[in-house]
């Protein structure tokens, strides 16, 4: 006779599945980046009512296990209306942040010469990253120098950039072939000795080196997770 133990886990995993099915399903639903947070709420029963049938008995519940990830992920839960991601696809989307502790020394022997299995090293010149007037998802974390400015005012770095830095500095990074968590991309390029990273909402993790001023390129360029 099987034990209680053994049953319960089965009961678990069957459930993730049904989960993860019916999140598979949800066309709207950012599912590379919500999946694991929404199956996890789901589980634990906390985002189980619907607001739109008059029932929000369990919306704080939810919201608080979805926490941060609370707008973009409400709709694959059934709290909120579904978001239209034809006109925003998740590739022009990204969160960056800079890492507290780079080595840049580790950072350059590992993406010199051959590029390491399952990474894509591509360097460019410092000036086209710094050309592209971009507008960030979000930043996390405490920024340092808080004159490197997306807005380029006229005292920021990236102003100064031609009379201080020569046309030849490349700006290198790299891709991970495939999709990763926003958690695991930070790992990955904090064990990489990276500055800092930058993780596209398709799930495209790209590290940033020291020579790079900005966030790096905002191009996906994960083998296996482009879309």
């Amino acid at each position: 006779m099987r034990s209680a133990h053994a049953v319960i886990p089965a009961a678990a995993a069957l459930m993730v599945l049904v989960l993860l099915s019916a999140l598979s399903q949800t066309e709207a639903c950012n599912k590379a980046l919500c999946a694991s947070d929404v199956s996890k709420c789901l589980i634990q029963e906390l985002c189980q009512c619907r607001p739109s049938d008059g029932n929000c008995s369990c919306c704080k519940e939810c919201m608080l296990c979805l926490g941060s990830l609370w707008e973009e992920c409400c709709d694959c839960v059934g709290m909120c209306n579904p978001k239209n991601y034809s006109d925003t696809p998740a590739t022009s989307k990204s969160t960056v942040e800079e890492l507290h502790r780079p080595i840049p020394s580790l950072f350059r022997a590992l993406t010199e010469g051959d590029a390491p299995i399952n990474m894509m090293v591509v360097s460019f010149p410092v000036a086209e990253e710094l050309s592209h007037h971009e507008s960030l998802v979000s930043f996390l974390g405490q920024r340092e120098d808080q004159q490197q400015n997306i807005s380029l005012p006229k005292n920021s770095i990236h102003a100064r950039y031609d009379s201080t830095r020569g046309p030849d500095n490349l700006c290198t990074v790299v891709y991970f072939d495939d999709c990763v968590s926003i958690r695991q991309c930070k790992l990955y390029c904090e064990s990489m000795g990276g500055s800092k990273y930058r993780w596209f909402h398709n799930a495209c993790c790209e590290c940033i080196g020291p020579e790079c001023l900005d966030y790096g390129s905002k191009s996906v360029k994960c083998m296996n997770c482009m879309f």
